[in-house]
């Protein structure tokens, strides 16, 4: 099963967070994603041709992230947007971030 047709887990606290070996690992299955240097948030920039697209990105990015109940700092402009994953509770990353961010990056790239 892929990254991104898993399903997220209810976020618990007290989870520790995924160590940066455990992240680096993860990464290689969304690429264009990067680690933080502290290895806690996943980053990926997205270009866009206008504002309308990147505007309609950040809807399909909020929408995804109430239903799975997980969400991300989300900034955009025109034709560009920034999506950075962790998780809140923890403190750091952990796998939901990695389902999501295959998400984000499935819907982007089959619209390029």
């Amino acid at each position: 099963m892929s990254l991104a047709d898993k399903q997220c887990e209810p976020c618990r606290g007290g989870v520790p967070p995924m160590d940066r070996a455990a992240a680096e690992a993860k990464l290689a299955e969304v690429p264009g994603w990067v680690l933080s240097d502290d290895g806690t948030k996943l980053t990926r920039s997205f270009k866009f041709d206008n504002f309308a697209e990147a505007l309609d990105f950040v809807r399909w990015v909020g929408r995804a992230a109430e239903d799975a109940n997980h969400h991300p700092e989300i900034s955009f402009g025109w034709g560009h947007a920034k999506v950075v994953f962790y998780t809140h509770k923890i403190g750091g990353l952990h796998e939901n971030d990695f389902i999501l961010a295959a998400r984000v990056s499935r819907l982007y790239d089959d619209e390029e």
